[in-house]
């Protein structure tokens, strides 16, 4: 019977297998570094487009604040503007209001009164003055509380006076307050004033009861 040697063919076949094992290491090696490198790159372009992102959010961001601190400028502008127009219509409604308080004093005053001095404190007006007599202060304080300008005249002080040349007939000096009305309240009694009065036979509004 004959006999066949096979070492040769199993150490052929041995190493044949080892340079398979050896290829497939080395494929699996190389796409491994591959994959990682793929994956570094990816990751890094995904880093890079995100800090794109974020410089242009920042950039954007930027660009809102100036334009909120350049609307806060407008805003603190527009504001000044109105303070200084109402400021101006008040000095205007305040000059021709004063204008129309000199004509009231003159044209209330009764005989037998004098004024000596007009002191103002805002809305507040302390008169001075020489009268002949308690009753003609009187009659002055109801004209002038009728005159609608002013409101709420209250004498503070009547008392002799040293009378000198001129004054034989005035021999009191006096003061009172009074309380001169704003333009918008003068505005509203004006306009209470002008309403319409209620048709005849129409039934009145109830009374409301004082508490």
């Amino acid at each position: 019977m004959a006999r066949i040697n096979l070492l040769p063919w199993r150490a052929e076949r041995r190493k044949q297998r080892q340079k398979e094992f050896m290829t497939m290491l080395g494929a699996a090696l190389f796409t491994g570094v591959a994959v990682v490198l793929g994956g570094s790159m990816y990751m890094d372009g995904q880093i890079e487009g995100q800090q794109a992102r974020n410089a242009y959010l920042e950039a954007q961001i930027r660009d809102v604040g100036e334009q909120i601190k350049e609307i806060e400028g407008l805003e603190a502008r527009k504001a000044s503007l109105l303070q200084r127009k109402q400021v101006i219509e008040t000095l205007q409604a305040d000059r021709s209001q004063n204008v129309r308080l000199f004509e009231e004093l003159v044209r209330t005053i009764p005989d037998g009164v004098r004024l000596i001095s007009i002191k103002q404190n805002g809305q507040e007006l302390t008169l001075s003055g020489k009268t002949q007599s308690n009753a003609r202060v009187s009659s002055y304080m109801r004209n002038l509380e009728a005159s609608g300008l002013i409101t709420n005249p209250k004498l503070g002080v009547i008392k002799t006076s040293d009378l000198k040349e001129g004054d034989r007939g005035l021999p009191f000096d006096f003061e009172m307050k009074v309380v001169l009305r704003t333009s918008a309240e003068e505005a509203e009694k004006q306009a209470a004033g002008t309403a319409p009065a209620p048709a005849a036979g129409a039934p009145a509004a109830p009374a409301t009861p004082q508490g």
